[in-house]
């Protein structure tokens, strides 16, 4: 890349010369995905440190979290069904943080790849 400019690939080495803005934006899409994913493992992470560190279930904060990690972890809630209740929330919620992490992650990086091919 020399003074802002880039070569197309197969185009004869003609420059192209592209703007800052479009060279160096990312995906909004990818963006939002990602935004999502975090979001979501934030919350699960949330509860689990709420749940280990005793919070009071009957303010509105931990029972919100709560009902969300909930949620969010549905489809893998009792997966694991240990004696020791902290161990259990561990794993049936930091699962789920896990997954929406890396699908989500995965996902931003494939529509990223994506977008730079159709460019």
């Amino acid at each position: 890349m020399v003074g802002g400019e880039l070569f197309r690939a197969g185009g004869g080495g003609y420059p192209c010369v592209m703007s800052r803005r479009h060279r160096y934006a990312s995906s909004h899409a990818a963006t939002a995905v990602t935004v999502v994913a975090d979001v979501t493992a934030v919350i699960l992470g949330l509860w689990i440190a709420m749940y280990l560190l005793d919070a009071n279930r009957a303010n509105d904060l931990v029972h919100f979290v709560q009902g969300a990690a909930r949620w969010l972890a549905g489809w893998s809630y009792n997966l694991f069904t240990f004696d020791a209740d902290w161990l259990r929330t561990l794993l049936n919620y930091g699962l789920p943080a896990i997954v929406y992490l890396f699908v989500g992650h995965a996902l931003a990086a494939r529509i990223r790849r994506i977008e730079r091919v159709e460019r």
